[in-house]
Formats: C-alpha cells, sequence, structure tokens
C-alpha cells in the first residue's frame, strides 16, 4: 500500500508540474479542436436542436436528483436533530461547487493540457460564446459548448456532496466546505479529465491522425478504461473519500450503543424515487445526443434499477423475514450506480444482469462488508456507491462485448466497431478502479489532515449530542 501511495503522489506531482505548461492550451473535447487536426475540407460540426434541448432537459434532471432527490434521501436516513444539517449541506455544497465550476472547473477538466489535468486556458470560461461548439459521439454532430459546460458542471456539482453520507451528522460545516473545496480541485477534476477529455471524433480521420488525437486523451481514456456516465469520476471518487472521512474523522458518538434509526423512510423514499427520475438525464443525457444509443442507456438505467430494488428487497426478505421500504430503495440506487458505467455500452439484458448483481452485492456491501471495515460509514456510502460502481465499471467490461449483447469499442479511424478483446477490456476497466481508489484516497487523506489542522474535523461532543440543526444552524427541521 506505502509503494501504491508513493507511485499516486509522483503522477499527482507530474500533473501539477504539467500544468504549468498547459494554461495555453486549446479547448478540450471541442469541435473546434477536432476541426483543427481534421483535414482544411472537413465540413463543419453541425448543431441539432433536439440534441441541445435533450441536454438542456438532462442538465435539469440531475440538478432535481441533487436539489432535493439526494437531499431528501440522505436527509431522511439521519435522525431528526440532523435533518437541515443535510438539507444544508447538499444544497449548499452543489452551489459551492456550480460556482467553482464556472471559474475554474471546467477548464482544468475539459481542455487539453497533459494525462491529468487541463490547462487554464478557459478560466471563467474565457472564450466561449453562443456560437461555440462541443462534440459528440458521432462525426459531425456537435452541441452548443455553454450546454456542455452546464451538463457537466450539474455532474461536479452532485459527486461532493455524495460524500456527506459516510460522515452524516458529526462534522463542522466549515470543515465540510473547505474539505470539498480541496477535493473537488485534485480528486474530482483530475478524474473527470483523465476518464472523459479527449480531442472528439472529428480528430480521428486516418490512423496517423487518431494516434496524435489518442495522445492528447486522459491518462485512462488513453488505457481504454469505459465509464459512459460516471462510475469511476463520480461513483467510486466519492464513495473512496466518504470511507476515508467515516475512518479519519471516527464514529458518532453513542455509535452501536445508542439507536441511530433513520427518522423519516417517507422522505426517504421521496429522495430515492427523485434520484431515479433524475438519472435519466444522468445516464442518457451522457450521450451528449438524441438517438438510438440515448434510448438505449435510458432503458438500461430503468431496467436495472428496478431489477436491483427487486433482488435487494428478496435477498433481504430471506436474511430477515420481512422486506423493508429501506431495503427497496437502497436497492434502487445500488441499481442506478452499478448501470452508470454500462448503461451506453451494454445491451438490455447485460442491464438487467448488473442490476439483479447490484441489489444483492451492495446489501452485502452495506452489511457485511461494513462490518468488517468497522468504519461509521453512517448513509453507507461506500457499500451502496463503492461498492455498486467497482462492480458496474469492471462488468462493463464484460457486457460491452457484442457477443454478449454490448456495443462493442468503436474505431473512429476505421468508422466502425473494432475487434474486441474481453481479457483486454476487463484489465482496462480494472486500470480505471483502481486509479479511482486509489487518487481518490491519497488525496481525501491530504485533504482532511490539512481541514482538521486548520479548523477541526468534528464538532464538540455537546453540539454532536443536542444536534447540527439546531447547534450548527440555529434551526430546526420540525416545530412539535
Amino acid at each position: 500500500m506505502k509503494k501504491l501511495f508513493a507511485v499516486l503522489l509522483t503522477i499527482l506531482a507530474m500533473a501539477f508540474t504539467g500544468l504549468a505548461f498547459a494554461d495555453d492550451a486549446p479547448a478540450a473535447a471541442t469541435a473546434d479542436a477536432a476541426a483543427a487536426a481534421a483535414p482544411a475540407a472537413a465540413p463543419a460540426p453541425t448543431v441539432n436542436k433536439g440534441d441541445t434541448a435533450w441536454m438542456l432537459i438532462s442538465t435539469a434532471l440531475v440538478a432535481f436528483m441533487s436539489i432535493p432527490g439526494l437531499a431528501l434521501f440522505y436527509g431522511g436516513l439521519v435522525r431528526s436533530k440532523n435533518m437541515l444539517s443535510v438539507l444544508m449541506q447538499v444544497f449548499v455544497i452543489f452551489s459551492l461547487m456550480i460556482v467553482l465550476w464556472f471559474i475554474y472547473g471546467y477548464s482544468l477538466a475539459f481542455t487539453e493540457g497533459n494525462a491529468f489535468f487541463g490547462g487554464l486556458s478557459k478560466v471563467f470560461l474565457k472564450g466561449i460564446t453562443v456560437d461555440s461548439v462541443a462534440a459528440t459521439f458521432s462525426k459531425g454532430v456537435a452541441i452548443p459548448e455553454f450546454v456542455y459546460v452546464v451538463f457537466q458542471a450539474t455532474f461536479a456539482a452532485i459527486t461532493p456532496a455524495l460524500i456527506i453520507g459516510a460522515f452524516a451528522e458529526r462534522m463542522k460545516f466549515t470543515a465540510v466546505l473547505l474539505f470539498m473545496v480541496i477535493w473537488f480541485t485534485f480528486s474530482y477534476l483530475p478524474m473527470a479529465h483523465m476518464v472523459w477529455y479527449w480531442a472528439g471524433p472529428d480528430a480521428y480521420t486516418d490512423a496517423a491522425a487518431g494516434e496524435a488525437a489518442a495522445a492528447t486523451a486522459g491518462f485512462l481514456f488513453q488505457k481504454g478504461a469505459l465509464d459512459f456516465a460516471g462510475g469511476t469520476v463520480v461513483h467510486i471518487n466519492a464513495a473512496v473519500a466518504g470511507i476515508v472521512g467515516a475512518f479519519m474523522i471516527g464514529k458518532r458518538v453513542g455509535y452501536g450503543r445508542e439507536s441511530m434509526a433513520p427518522h423519516s423512510l417517507t422522505m426517504t423514499m421521496i429522495g430515492a424515487s427523485m434520484l431515479w427520475v433524475g438519472w435519466f438525464g444522468f445516464n442518457a443525457g451522457s450521450n451528449l445526443e438524441a438517438n438510438g444509443l440515448t434510448a438505449m442507456a435510458f432503458l438500461n438505467t430503468m431496467v436495472a434499477t428496478a431489477a436491483a430494488a427487486l433482488s435487494w428487497m428478496f435477498a433481504e426478505w430471506m436474511m430477515k423475514g420481512k422486506p423493508s421500504l429501506l431495503g427497496a430503495a437502497s436497492g434502487a440506487v445500488a441499481g442506478l450506480v452499478a448501470i452508470t458505467p454500462a448503461c451506453g455500452w451494454v445491451g438490455p439484458m447485460g442491464g438487467l444482469v448488473i442490476g439483479l448483481l447490484a441489489g444483492v452485492v451492495c446489501l452485502w456491501g452495506v452489511n457485511g462488508l461494513k462490518r468488517m471495515l468497522g468504519a461509521d460509514d453512517a448513509l453507507d456510502v461506500f457499500g451502496v456507491h463503492g461498492v455498486g460502481g467497482i462492480l458496474g465499471a469492471m462488468l462493463t467490461g464484460v457486457f460491452v462485448d457484442p457477443d454478449l449483447g454490448g456495443t462493442g469499442v468503436y474505431d473512429y479511424v476505421a468508422n466502425a466497431v473494432g475487434s474486441f478483446d474481453l481479457a483486454a477490456q476487463v484489465a482496462s476497466q480494472a486500470w480505471g478502479v483502481g486509479v479511482a481508489i486509489v487518487w481518490s484516497a491519497v488525496v481525501s487523506v491530504i485533504a482532511y489532515k490539512i481541514v482538521d489542522l486548520l479548523v477541526g474535523l468534528r464538532v464538540p461532543e455537546d453540539q454532536e449530542r443536542e444536534g447540527l440543526d439546531i447547534t450548527s444552524h440555529g434551526e430546526t427541521a420540525y416545530h412539535l
């Protein structure tokens, strides 16, 4: 483990060194950049109003996932004295990340720099106008770059908010915000760049141009890791930060001795339902177009979520003798997480299998694995998002196989689906999972340490017992 940490620290140092030379780099993943690498005679990419409308709807759906979806899902799971603290944390984190994304996040994630970070050429969205376009996954097709910016902003905003479930009910609000700024900058942004940055399909005009374009892509993109909508970038990344925080902050006062049951499963069910609806924007929107592949991602999201809700519920029913609403809702979220990296790569049967496995495996994650780890992951962030994200990422490498109903991996030089090597693709997926785990762990440990030194991580015991609603925010969720 020490050697692994040393390797990641070396990579971080390389990334920061390269960043200094990336400030004047061209835009990332834009059709303008792709056109520069293409022959002069290539037609300019066209913008379709239907694609644009779908992407704006998808963006709104992802925002709906966060506020109110995630906020209510998490809020119902904590004790009533901490309900408002969770709502406040999700709402303010979402707002803060949106602002940071427009200031420097988009530029560091989606402009050309090195394999780990983009450059600073688009800070404050410099140079982007209503006429700027961003590439999709089809040659000659683009969307307005402002649409791409705001769509990706919602991903950047919800990911840090996922983390708070692991240390709910005990962390200082100031510490939460400071940690999120550091983690967003040094974990989310480089992971987004490593996995999703590339020059766009129009850059792949021939073998030589394709090789040159691939050399500018993010580290994990170059490794061939597939992540359609955020299994590594969002879920594993956030889950690792959460479990690290649960260990470093410590268990809640009274954990294991006092009842810490959810105060409102009604709120949790409402939140889970909002997450399910909003997730269609998250997954189907990640295709960046409105076409048949978008429909497949939408369908996979529906069937995997339903299958996971059922498999968790029935497995829990067999184990405990009664089916629970919390189990069904948790299973649905597990299915959403697991299908996220796979939704645009696997066929419907692959989506069904991933969902069925996610419900059972994540049930183990929040029971057996949680006991093994011994950390107070309050709302089971790692058991659902970490375990589900890892499962989905690895199974993507299996079910993308055309022989198993998957799409295969498209070769933009040949303009056809390329030959498929299952073992090689699974190895690429393992690269994505491994880097996400270790990168987030290293950044998180350092970030928590810095925050602890500056402002302290945890509220005093008397404030924790009274509840963060009153002691941190001077409000109560319910007046009896």
